[in-house]
């Protein structure tokens, strides 16, 4: 029998039968690579799959009851987001912008394995062990058990991982490492399909934590194919403003934990430092009552957050008025605008309308509705709301207000920095007219 060829597209990873200018899974065109499938045959021609041996069962009620070894970290941020530590041969992807901080969390993770159990092994691509021991030094994080190779050979970089045993193996990045079993050039999905896999099965034979550096598209996606984070036990994303020192950690996948919790870091000149209190972090350079600001509280896995909503109105110079938004999503800023028109009587149509979440966090959920909409009509009004008062609830079409989940903890995490009041009204003209006296 032939052998069969299948086209895989290097941006996403999605098979075609044959050849085509453009991947109709992704859009992206010129992508499409020949990968040659060759089938076992007998003797008559006729295809068939190896002989097998067969593996034996397992009670899953004795696997259940064996509880999962996990290792701290030392970091209790990063421990909180893998749900209580590395697990013995899980594979965890790490991705996030240039310069958000990566190599330097996986520095400090490195540094505190190092220091509590023994030889961690740290294999660069991108960087010289010159460069790593330099930002070690300046940061305090130069441990005599924690071993640096600079190379691009993954399998070099396993073949020395077989001989020192380390407790964890850290490789930057994924992206640019090479396998001799695909002869693509590295970034491509059959070669970051080939490195992956390698390291799983050094993983999972040894049981070794690995942990892979991964980059991300201009769109906040993790590069290369989604194969990559198919074959991975977690992917964390590391996300923040580079100009701005918050960062927040997130779980995008853990088949070992929840995926619900995130971690929240500060940059500091010694590296990524635990925040104790991100509420007050994120409000502790608020006036005490400015114009167009709300406090809203979000939830972040089981955490929540104080966050200031932030909106400003100008007349517009154009017969278009302009809306940005940053940080929140911009058609859900519309729809608001559109309900504070028709149901609560604030006129915008010639304004510029600016809303922006401060310390470079993005808001998703719709509980902040309410605090985005009293934002916009008290820059509009030009009258602040009360400096007490904490605002959640998602608005509907019709201008009502409706209820959002884990009411008590958020009210809880309110009054703990002195937010007494919270909106109660059931409709947003109501609240509009109590909280800024407007008519």
């Amino acid at each position: 029998m032939k052998s069969k060829s299948s086209f895989v597209c290097a941006s996403c990873g999605t098979a075609h039968p044959a050849w085509v200018g453009q991947c109709k899974s992704c859009g992206e065109w010129n992508t499409l690579e020949e990968r040659v499938i060759a089938p076992t045959t007998l003797s008559n021609g006729m295809t068939t799959r190896p002989a097998a041996t067969a593996i034996s069962s397992q009670d899953i009620a004795s696997l259940a009851a064996t509880p999962l070894a996990r290792q701290g970290t030392g970091i209790d941020e990063l421990d909180r987001v893998l749900g209580g530590g590395l697990v013995p041969g899980s594979v965890i992807l790490l991705a996030g912008e240039p310069g958000i901080g990566k190599s330097t969390l996986t520095l400090q993770l490195a540094a505190s394995i190092a220091e509590k159990l023994g030889t961690v092994l740290l294999a660069s691509g991108e960087e010289s062990a010159q460069q790593i021991a330099l930002r070690a030094t300046r940061t305090g994080r130069a441990h005599k058990e924690l071993r640096l190779i600079a190379s691009t050979d993954i399998d070099a970089i396993l073949a020395t991982a077989e001989v020192e045993r380390p407790r964890l193996l850290i490789v930057d990045s994924v992206q640019v490492m090479q396998s001799t079993i695909s002869n693509s050039s590295p970034g491509s999905v059959p070669q970051i399909r080939a490195v992956a896999e390698s390291l799983m099965r050094f993983a999972k034979t040894t049981g070794t934590p690995v942990v892979l550096i991964g980059h991300v598209t201009k769109d906040g996606e993790v590069a290369g194919p989604r194969v990559l984070e198919h074959l991975v036990d977690v992917v964390l994303t590391l996300e923040g403003d580079r100009y701005r020192d918050m960062r927040l950690l997130r779980t995008m996948k853990n088949r070992f934990g929840a995926t619900s919790e995130v971690g929240v870091f500060e940059m500091a000149e010694t590296g990524l430092a635990e925040v104790a209190n991100p509420s007050e972090a994120f409000l502790s350079e608020r006036g005490e009552q400015p114009i167009g600001s709300a406090i809203t509280v979000m939830l972040e896995g089981t955490r929540p957050l104080l966050v200031e909503v932030q909106a400003l109105t100008a007349p517009t110079s154009f017969g278009y008025p302009r809306r940005t938004a940053s940080g929140f999503d911009l058609n859900r800023l519309n729809l608001l605008i559109a309900v504070l028109q028709r149901h609560a009587g604030v006129s915008l149509d010639s304004s510029d309308i600016f809303v922006n979440i401060v310390g470079g966090l993005k808001i998703s959920e719709p509980a902040a509705d309410l605090a985005v909409a009293l934002a916009i009509a008290s820059s509009k009004a030009k009258r602040p709301l009360p400096p007490d008062l904490t605002i959640f609830g998602e608005l509907g079409l019709s201008g009502e207000i409706r209820s959002v989940s884990q009411l008590a903890k958020r009210q809880a995490e309110a009054k703990k920095l002195g937010f007494g009041k919270t909106v109660i009204e059931k409709n947003l003209a109501a609240a509009v007219k109590k909280y800024l006296n407007v008519k």
